[in-house]
């Protein structure tokens, strides 16, 4: 199966979702797509078991900022996770016309919840955006807890 990125319009710029850039293929896809920002929601034991340990070090050695926001697959971030560190940093970059691209393992559970989230903040109604969502990525959001993490 090859390497998707699943762009949709938010604010001025760009919002896409795809899976963890492990190979050689999906970094150039990532390279590409020219995000200004990365939101990496694999937590670092996960990035290492999927290949990707480097992932860090290779975002920063081609000038693309990379948050990390760890979410244990089909979850929804534990308590105390500083999501405004994540959205503050997106919103901005979204409202400047520039892209976000946010990965997880297959990219739609975790990267749909915060693809959702961010779109609910920026205005859209919770069930219009999760069926936008899910157009541009079928499969985005993958559990009722999810959602109502997200807004919807």
């Amino acid at each position: 199966m090859s390497f998707v990125i699943s762009p949709l319009p938010l604010r001025r710029g760009i919002l896409a979702l795809c899976a963890l850039p492990a190979a050689a293929e999906a970094r150039a896809a990532v390279l590409d797509f020219a995000p200004a920002l990365i939101l990496s929601l694999t937590p670092d034991a996960e990035l290492s078991r999927l290949g990707a340990a480097d992932l860090p070090e290779w975002c920063a050695a081609v000038g693309i900022r990379r948050l990390s926001f760890p979410v244990e697959d089909f979850q929804t971030p534990p308590e105390g996770a500083d999501w405004a560190a994540l959205s503050a940093p997106a919103t901005a970059v979204l409202r400047d016309g520039g892209r976000v691209l946010v990965h997880c393992r297959g990219g739609l559970g975790r990267s749909g919840m915060v693809a959702l989230r961010l779109m609910v903040e920026a205005g859209e109604a919770p069930d219009a955006a999760l069926l936008r969502l899910r157009a541009a990525r079928p499969g985005a959001v993958e559990t009722e807890a999810q959602e109502r993490w997200a807004g919807a």
